[in-house]
Parts: structure tokens; C-alpha cells; sequence
């Protein structure tokens, strides 16, 4: 059960570029309910809080990339951008100290916010919407969701399930609660919508034509021609992050948060050269599964050009799990972002008309 809960937990998350709204709902329901599932087959992972947020932070990093293909308003994309990393900063800061007033400080805002946008893109445009209200819809989220809850579950360390079990008027009022809100949402909030600008949709928009014309363009530009860049950066800061968490507790990496983030922030560094080179080139791969697959497969190469040099051996599947983490991340990074930018160029365009 342990090894199902969190395949699912590593394979929900591939569905979030596809269909954004529902299969982040699914991830975080599974990331409330997995312990629930652990207790009622009598079983209790030892440690399994950091492995827990850990895999917050691959889903969330997946969330993020996905508003980087498909969010059409650059405000809230700025935004999420740094809800993302003030939370992915203060994983970071859990995984070293184990202080658990750190995620009340960090709280992961992120998420929710996300969450939002795509429940207002199901029904309507998002582009008109203003960065005051989407400013606003972050500060909300913050301030009375996110705190009493990160506060509930790492400061006061209650439990949803066992609250319900213990007092008898837990039930009542968590109904009550429910009740109470969609009272709220139909009869105060519902009148006051605009009306829908389509039909209901959960599946994200394909991306513009445009782009499938000048993504290459777009890396080119964006590197000026040079592996180091702010594209390149940004990987290495997001994949070298995650990729530390998860060796703060994998008990079978050997180097240090130092060392790990180096190593990986090279080797994000050598894909960048490889993704400038082939950008050059007249053919890619369409198909991003196939793109991870390949990117894999010249990962395992890359480092075992590296061990055979030193003449040492890599931890085979540790590394190989961090081979297939960089990959993913790297691969949607490169796909995507060329999305973000061919969106911002074109504000740039519209404000200088």
C-alpha cells in the first residue's frame, strides 16, 4: 500500500499540465488522505513527514510549470511564481531544521491560489481579470485559509480525522461549516459573476500556434546564443532545490546539500548546452514523454562518462531517481517556457502600440 500511495503520488501530478483543475484536486486530496490509508491498513511510515513534503514540492513544481505553459494573465502568473518559490525556500528551510513553526512562516499559499485561477478559467477569461484582483485573491488565501490551516496541522499538530473521532461535535460543525459556504457561494457569490465567456472546461488550452513557429527562436533569444542565462538560472535554482530536499532525507545519498546542489546544478547546466544545441538544429521531439525518455537516457550517459573518468560508481537507483527528476523537470521547463515568453513578448508588444 505504501509503494501505491506513492506511485500516486509521483504519477497524479504528470496529469496537471493536461487537465490542471482536476488532477491537482486529486493530489492534494491523496496528500491528506495517505496517512488516513497508511492507519487503516496498519501501517505508520517511519519519517514519512518528510517524505510527505517532499512530494509536495514535486507536485506543486509540476503545478508550476503547467501555469508557465498555460496561464494567459502575466500578473497572476507573477504571483504564483513567487508563492511557488517562497514555498519551495521554506520546504527547504523544514527539511535542514525540522522546525515546524517554518511552514507557518512559509505557508503554501501556492497551491490554493493555483487552484483558484483554474476553478475562474473553467467559466471565464482570465486575461481581463486585474492584478489588484488577483493580489487580492493571494492576500485572502494567505491570511485565512493558509494560516489557520498550516498552524492546525504543524503547530497545534491536529489531525483532521482524528478531531472527527474524538469529539462528538466535531461532525455537526464540519457540516454546518460546509453548509454555511455553499450558502455563501450560491446566494451572495453566484448572483455577482459576470456572466460565462464559455462553457465549463477543465482541460488546458493548446498552445498557440505562434509558439510552435518560433520556440526555437525563443531559446535562442532568450540565451543570447550563451548556456548561462536568467532560463537557465531558474532551473538550476528549481531543480537543485527539489532535487536537495529530497537528498536531505534519502538515506542513501552520500554527499552533501552542498555537493548535491552543485552536482545537480551542472549537470541542469550541460542540458541547457544540449537543449541550445539541438534548438539549432531542423528536427525535435514532438512528444514530451519520448523528450523525457531521451533526456534520461543521455543523463545515465552523461554520468557514466562522468564515474569512468573519476573511475567511481554512483549510487545506481538514487542516482537514477535524481537522473529521472532532473530530466522531467528540465524537459517541461525547456517546453514551457518558451509559452511564458512568447506571452510576455507579446504584452510588451501591446503596451508599446
Amino acid at each position: 500500500m505504501f509503494v501505491v500511495v506513492v506511485a500516486g503520488r509521483f504519477l497524479l501530478p504528470l496529469l496537471i499540465p493536461r487537465f490542471p483543475l482536476p488532477a491537482i484536486i486529486a493530489c492534494l486530496v491523496l496528500d491528506a488522505a495517505d496517512q488516513s490509508i497508511f492507519q487503516a491498513f496498519g501501517y505508520d511510515p517511519p519519517g514519512y513527514q518528510s517524505y510527505d513534503k517532499a512530494m509536495d514540492i514535486f507536485y506543486l513544481s509540476v503545478a508550476y510549470l503547467s501555469a508557465m505553459r498555460n496561464w494567459d494573465n502575466l500578473h497572476a502568473f507573477a504571483i504564483a511564481r513567487f508563492l511557488f518559490y517562497y514555498r519551495l525556500v521554506g520546504a527547504f528551510t523544514f527539511e535542514v531544521t525540522h522546525e515546524r513553526w517554518v511552514l507557518l512562516v512559509f505557508p503554501n499559499t501556492f497551491e490554493y491560489f493555483f487552484i483558484a485561477y483554474e476553478l475562474w478559467r473553467t467559466r471565464w477569461s482570465t486575461r481581463p481579470v486585474t492584478q489588484r484582483a488577483w493580489l487580492l485573491t493571494a492576500a485572502f488565501i494567505w491570511i485565512f485559509v493558509k494560516l489557520p490551516q498550516e498552524y492546525w496541522l504543524h503547530i497545534a499538530e491536529l489531525d483532521v480525522t482524528d478531531t472527527l473521532d474524538d469529539y462528538s461535535w466535531a461532525w455537526p460543525l464540519l457540516i454546518g461549516l460546509l453548509v454555511l459556504l455553499a450558502a455563501i457561494l450560491w446566494f451572495g457569490v453566484r448572483p455577482r459573476l459576470p456572466q460565462p465567456d464559455h462553457a465549463f472546461r477543465v482541460v488546458s488550452d493548446p498552445i498557440p500556434d505562434a509558439v510552435d513557429t518560433s520556440e526555437k527562436l525563443s531559446v535562442l533569444h532568450l540565451a543570447g546564443g550563451w548556456v548561462i542565462s536568467w532560463m537557465t538560472v531558474e532551473k538550476i535554482v528549481l531543480v537543485g532545490l527539489v532535487s536537495a530536499i529530497y537528498g536531505l532525507f534519502l538515506p542513501t545519498v552520500e554527499m552533501s546539500t552542498v555537493e548535491l546542489f552543485v552536482s545537480i546544478g551542472s549537470l541542469v547546466a550541460v542540458n541547457a548546452a544540449i537543449t541550445l544545441l539541438f534548438s539549432r538544429r531542423e528536427w525535435t521531439i514532438e512528444s514530451a514523454a519520448v523528450a523525457v525518455v531521451v533526456r534520461v537516457v543521455v543523463n545515465v550517459g552523461i554520468v557514466g562518462i562522468f564515474d569512468f573518468a573519476l573511475n567511481r560508481t554512483s549510487a545506481g537507483w538514487t542516482t537514477f531517481f535524481f537522473l529521472c527528476l532532473i530530466s522531467l523537470m528540465t524537459t517541461l521547463h525547456d517546453r514551457y517556457q518558451p509559452v511564458y515568453a512568447w506571452r510576455r513578448s507579446r504584452e510588451l508588444d501591446l503596451r508599446d502600440a
